[in-house]
């Protein structure tokens, strides 16, 4: 009965696919090893030779043949009953140890002692396996929900956890639901199996979505630069391109929207801006408040926020629905935005005035971007500041500002 019990340990631990053999040898002959220590009070004479295939064991006491028994762990009696007349003193005996010796109590230690470092492989295999997996996207099927958390299954069975904190605000899931959702965290707590954590409301999420619908960004070809998000309300994804023959807003949309429709209903209908990166603050803020139109952008000092000045009618775009819009810009450029009312000019000076965008056929688009960039959208408000602040705060060379300044002031001269 207890070779039996053995074997079935045996196999269990063998049909562990995961452990590798070397592994398998190692923690078999270390439990073996215990229980004999405990037995005989040393396993240091011993040899244990153990089939892994056969599910079985062999062990054997290895003791010294004496004329006196000084330590009857180590040495026996030449006249002890055991030996035959062939063993003279000094030679080794080697006596086979049955299963029975150990007793029922040190077989029943041995089977546990087993179990339970399979099932410390099985944790550490787990951990180990999900660790390296951080930040990757994952999908597998809901198997029990309650009200904090949502318990979801792999392929092999082992249990994952979507809090309700990473849930996105109003989703609700089923038994048998598929789920996908980022990995975010795994952790060993009081040697229990590793709680994995999922997430769907994380910036990373949605830029793994993002990887999986638009092959330009799998392949590298668009850059996703950042992503920001208010989980179900809006997010913003800045993108770049390296190849100037690939537009990444229109490739990150698709036909007709889409690529991007199939983001969007993941997120349960969470609303998804993409726009253009770029390092230049002012225009980055421009591009992410869009479609408010900005009047004059403040940077200010480090410590000190974005002041962002409005036309009355562009503040409530600008700021977006519970302030989503402007915070969510925020956090692209990694400062908090004050938006300010502006008073608008008096009618007559509007009239007066001609946007930028008019001299698109003298002025290179470039180089209106970097002007509008800084809260220029007009040519008088380009004129109202001297060239040597125009050229500092745009980035442009003087010559440059000097000949775009010349364009400007022509077109008033010619009105006159």
């Amino acid at each position: 009965m207890e070779k039996i019990e053995l074997k079935d340990a045996f196999a269990e631990f063998k049909n562990q696919k995961n452990i590798d053999r070397p592994t398998m040898m190692g923690v078999l002959e270390d439990v073996f090893r215990t229980q004999i220590t405990k037995t005989y009070g040393s396993a240091d004479n011993f040899d244990i030779i153990i089939n892994i295939d056969k599910g079985d064991c062999e062990i054997y006491w290895n003791r010294e043949v004496v004329e006196e028994v000084e330590d009857p762990n180590t040495q026996i009696a030449i006249d002890d009953e055991m030996l035959d007349d062939d063993y003279e003193l000094g030679e080794t005996f080697a006596k086979k140890i049955e299963l029975k010796d150990f007793g029922r109590r040190g077989i029943l230690n041995i089977r546990q002692n087993l179990q339970g470092r399979i099932l410390d492989i099985e944790k550490a295999n787990l951990y180990n396996k999900y660790v390296g997996k951080i930040g990757e996207l994952f999908t597998g099927e809901v198997y029990q929900t309650w009200a904090k958390e949502v318990l979801i299954l792999d392929e092999d069975g082992n249990e994952l956890r979507l809090p309700k904190s990473e849930q996105i605000p109003g989703e609700h899931f089923k038994k048998n639901d598929t789920v996908r959702a980022i990995i975010k965290s795994v952790e060993m707590k009081n040697n229990t199996t590793p709680y994995i954590v999922l997430s769907r409301t994380t910036p990373e999420f949605l830029e793994k979505l993002f990887e999986q619908e638009v092959p330009e960004i799998y392949d590298g070809l668009i850059t996703i630069k950042k992503v920001v998000r208010v989980p179900g309300e809006r997010a913003k994804v800045a993108v770049e391109s390296y190849d100037e023959r690939i537009d990444p807003i229109g490739a990150c949309i698709g036909v007709k929207g889409a690529r991007i429709i199939g983001i969007v209903r993941e997120l349960r209908n969470e609303n998804i801006d993409v726009l253009q990166w770029t390092s230049n603050t002012q225009l980055l803020i421009q591009r992410a408040l869009n479609p408010a139109k900005i009047s004059s952008v403040v940077l200010g000092a480090e410590d000190e926020k974005i002041k962002v000045y409005m036309l009355p009618d562009e503040v409530k775009k600008g700021i977006g629905k519970g302030g989503c819009n402007i915070r969510l810009a925020g956090m692209l450029v990694g400062k908090e935005i004050e938006v300010w009312r502006e008073l608008p000019e008096s009618d007559e000076n509007d009239e007066e005035d001609v946007l930028l965008s008019e001299f698109n056929d003298v002025i290179e688009e470039w180089i209106i971007e970097k002007l509008q960039g800084i809260g220029c959208d007009t040519a008088k408000s380009v004129l109202a500041h001297s060239a040597a602040d125009i050229a500092k705060r745009a980035d442009l060379e003087d010559e440059t500002v000097a000949e775009v300044m010349d364009i400007l002031r022509a077109e008033f001269e010619d009105e006159e």
